[in-house]
């Protein structure tokens, strides 16, 4: 019972490292501060976000680290990375230090790697503790980490209202504080042990208690803003109340009973099926007996690209058709087959699922990466930290969603495929309203917040899309080949941004040199227009993602939910 209660304790722990280590959300709060006093133009301060979000393309590093020390060193090197990297920056901005561009520039780089080793941290407690319901303690966890941003606003109006720079000392100094705070928890870690039906239930319904919490938690950060700097000290303290809220999770684990009998039993929570490991083995195993038993199958394309056998009227059918070909050409033949990193590259299903992230999720954080010049352009400097609020919140409530199909099946059967199509089309909508809308602040809002959901949840799922499409096993190495998506695109985007925004502005001396400045709607109109046209490839990418998967979804919950095969 002891040991239950200390991996909820665990998991609380795995919450306040998120919330706490989402460092690279808040670079739009000071990264007007840091142009000028670096004096660089738009173009290199994209470069600085894109080393950032470099850093993330380097979690192999965390994972060679971990198979040689203990995982709270690897925590602790992560603190430290950050305190190197944002501590100096910090000391830049405020004049203490002058390195060289590229020195900031390598900072950069050691801050957004310190991020990714905090997240394969955090990966692997929630793996290690929760087998039998990780899809929901690894959702819950990576939601945390859209709120940084927002609890950094409130930590920074509580120090220095008036300052940006302190979001940058802020980025330091939180992570390693609460690496000090989650260590206790950290270090002891209960046994692993096999649990029974009935707890694995219960233990879902302590997840459903706990993202009840998390809604809580996001809806006070995004609708309380303080008004002065005695109120944001107040606000500041009850988001830290609500973060260690869940600490009371223990207590729930001791009276089990009553919380079985009382609330369990009325919600009837029995339908509660993950697409898990379990669920994708017993899947293989009766498609395989299937297979050997039908000696004629229906069309569709084998792992080679070849055709099977079918009869000739569907043959016809086939050939006049040139969209069947795209959705059956190449086509997954089911869930969870393995694939290795050589074979996952040669996959049409791989290459539209990578275009559908980088074209929504990536293209949401480089948007987050410039709202602080997106508010300086409209005339909104001081609308920048509510905006970076809004994201940040709206973020956070679309990584909460993407465990929805976790908790709908089998009530609902829907292929989570089809909720990453569905979590893109706010996307393109957004840029629209944004290109539009001028300096009308509510527009901007709204897109805002659009762009922070969508992204949000592409960010979230895309672990558990990867596992279901490509294998669990190899769902480490494959889910960081999709992500080398991110610096590409924080490179492509943000230089598409940056060109756009100096060849509409002007020096602020009008001395060449001085940096460049841009005033009004003309600094991103385009770009909104590019990046709107680009998330209509991705949303169609996706769109052709969930048709070619679909039947796959359908055969599994099929199997699932029939009478073993004799």
């Amino acid at each position: 019972m002891a040991g239950q209660s200390r991996k909820w304790m665990i998991l609380v722990a795995t919450i306040w490292i998120q919330a706490f280590t989402g460092t690279n959300f808040d670079f739009s709060a000071y990264s007007s501060e840091m142009k000028m006093k670096l004096g660089v133009p738009q173009v290199q301060l994209n470069y600085l976000a894109t080393a950032s979000d470099l850093g993330k393309a380097l979690g192999w590093s965390s994972g060679l680290a971990l198979n040689n020390l203990p995982l709270w060193t690897v925590m602790f090197t992560a603190a430290s990375m950050g305190l190197v990297g944002y501590g100096v920056q910090w000391l830049v901005v405020n004049g203490t230090v002058a390195p060289p561009y590229f020195v900031v520039l390598l900072l950069c780089l050691l801050a957004g790697c310190s991020i990714c080793w905090f997240n394969t941290v955090c990966f692997v407690l929630c793996v290690r503790n929760f087998p039998s319901n990780r899809p929901l303690a690894v959702s819950l966890m990576v939601s945390f980490n859209g709120l940084s941003a927002a609890l950094y606003n409130l930590a920074a109006k509580s120090f220095s209202p008036s300052s940006t720079s302190v979001y940058l000392l802020l980025n330091a100094l939180l992570p390693l504080v609460t690496s000090i705070v989650a260590l206790i928890p950290i270090l002891r870690q209960p046994p692993v042990v096999t649990l029974p039906p009935d707890a694995i239930k219960r233990e879902q319904v302590t997840f459903l208690l706990l993202n009840f919490l998390a809604v809580i938690t996001g809806l006070y950060l995004l609708f309380l803003h303080p008004s002065n700097m005695f109120m944001a000290c107040l606000l500041f303290a009850g988001a830290i109340f609500l973060l260690v809220l869940p600490l009371g999770i223990p207590g729930i684990i001791y009276a089990r009973e009553w919380f079985n009998e009382a609330i369990y039993t009325s919600f009837f929570l029995h339908g509660f099926t993950l697409v898990d490991v379990e669920d994708l083995e017993l899947h293989k195993q009766l498609l395989s007996r299937e297979n050997s038993s039908v000696n004629c199958m229906i069309s569709s394309p084998d792992v080679d690209g070849s055709m099977n056998e079918m009869p000739r009227q569907n043959m016809r059918t086939t050939e006049g058709c040139s969209c069947d070909i795209i959705i059956k050409k190449d086509r997954l033949v089911m869930l969870g087959e393995e694939h290795k990193a050589k074979m996952l590259t040669r996959r049409l299903d791989f290459w539209l699922y990578f275009v559908a992230y980088f074209c929504g999720g990536t293209i949401g954080l480089v948007y987050s990466n410039n709202l602080g010049q997106i508010a300086q352009s409209l005339g909104h400097s001081s609308f920048n930290s509510r905006l970076i609020t809004i994201y940040s919140s709206f973020s956070f409530f679309g990584r909460l969603l993407s465990a929805a199909p976790d908790f709908m099946r089998p009530k609902a059967c829907f292929a989570r495929t089809g909720w990453l199509t569905v979590a893109l089309l706010p996307t393109p909508i957004a840029f629209v309203l944004l290109a539009v809308a001028g300096s009308d602040m509510m527009a901007v809002q709204v897109g805002t917040a659009l762009i922070g959901f969508s992204s949000g949840f592409i960010f979230a799922a895309a672990v558990s899309i990867t596992s279901e499409l490509f294998g669990p096993n190899s769902v480490g190495v494959n889910h960081n080949i999709l992500i080398a998506n991110i610096p590409i695109g924080s490179l492509v985007y943000g230089f598409l941004a940056a060109i756009v925004y100096d060849m509409n502005g002007t020096t602020t001396t009008g001395l060449l040199g001085d940096p460049i400045v841009c005033m009004g709607k003309k600094c991103y109109f385009y770009t909104f227009v590019w990046w709107g046209c680009i998330s209509v490839l991705g949303l169609a990418s996706s769109l052709l993602l969930f048709l070619r998967t679909r039947p796959l979804y359908l055969e599994l919950e099929r199997n699932l939910t029939s009478p073993t095969l004799n």
